[in-house]
């Protein structure tokens, strides 16, 4: 069951025991293994989530971001040399005013995207509002503050981590996380509106066929949607 965002004040503190310590420490390996082999090819990335806030669950999903609008060749290029299976490659656009996306699904939960557009600061941000890892982190046995789907700022402690709710505390946390207040507010205002009307869908996406790339997949794709032709120069 999704986790639904907590409207009400709380705080609590949580103490990790083994087995979650182990699930931890197994998700970041699986991870570092997809990070590694994208820095061969200097492609820099991040997991986001509850991988890089220590939160896991055995639910949880390895999601990989490279920041920078790498070649597709590249991205898939380094992950086939390293032995890593490719399942599906999708373009995946949330709203009209979202950069469109491109998700490489290697299985097991596991995923690493780009963005195939420029990306506006609070589409930036997202990934340091839900907490971001750099492979030396993980490396390093660090973790980082974020917030979960529930809307809850996890902080990392020693044993565990301590949560607390960030309703009413936005300018709190987008100083705690290094984000713009704008970020802070569009993420409340997106879950809890998840929390009310349930999913929603979203504006495109479309799964490739196995001699398609992204680029062409988007050139396609604005071609035949003005709203995405709009997207795609609205920030060049």
């Amino acid at each position: 069951m999704t986790k639904k965002p907590l409207k009400r004040l709380e705080y609590r503190e949580v103490f990790y025991d083994a087995k979650h310590w182990n699930l931890l420490n197994n998700l970041r390996a699986k991870a570092i293994r997809v990070m590694e082999a994208l820095e061969k090819f200097r492609l820099e990335a991040i997991v986001h989530g509850s991988i890089a806030r220590g939160d896991v669950t055995e639910k949880s999903d390895i999601d990989i971001f490279i920041p920078h609008q790498p070649s597709s060749f590249i991205v898939e290029t380094a992950l086939e040399q390293a032995g890593i299976p490719i399942k599906r490659r999708l373009v995946v656009q949330a709203t009209p005013t979202y950069a469109m996306k491109a998700y490489i699904e290697l299985g097991e939960n596991t995923s690493v995207s780009f963005s195939l557009m420029k990306m506006r600061r609070v589409e930036m941000e997202f990934y340091r509002f839900g907490g971001e890892a750099t492979l030396k982190d993980l490396k390093e046995g660090l973790r980082v503050a974020g917030v979960d789907k529930r809307l809850m700022l996890i902080e990392p402690t020693k044993e565990g981590h301590k949560e607390s709710t960030i309703i009413g505390c936005e300018e709190y946390v987008a100083k705690k996380l290094k984000i713009s207040v704008e970020t802070v507010l569009d993420r409340v205002h997106a879950l809890l509106r998840r929390d009310e009307v349930g999913r929603t869908g979203v504006f495109i996406e479309k799964e490739l066929s196995d001699d398609e790339t992204f680029e062409k997949a988007l050139k396609k794709i604005a071609e035949q949607n003005p709203a995405v032709r709009r997207r795609l120069t609205s920030l060049s």
